[in-house]
């Protein structure tokens, strides 16, 4: 939930699932950027929907915006990468 005196969140990143999601937000708290994982439950469909919306959101406060797109993008990139 975002903290009161953050006000203006926005979001960063669709996630697909809850791996994701906790990944992406180790790595934002890393480079200490606050981190707020919405997910995209709607109990009353269990789940329906979560193909079209994804599994939930990354929110991050306004001002770390372009930092937080930055570093989600060579985090997933680091995932991508074949071994």
């Amino acid at each position: 939930m975002p903290h009161p005196k953050e006000s203006h969140w926005v979001r960063v990143h669709v996630v697909e699932n809850q791996f994701e999601a906790d990944q992406l937000a180790h790595a934002l708290k890393e480079e200490g950027i606050s981190v707020w994982i919405k997910e995209y439950k709607d109990t009353a469909y269990d789940g329906l929907y979560v193909s079209t919306k994804g599994w939930g959101g990354l929110y991050v406060p306004e001002p770390d915006q372009v930092r937080a797109e930055a570093i989600i993008e060579e985090t997933g990139k680091a995932f991508d990468e074949p071994k």
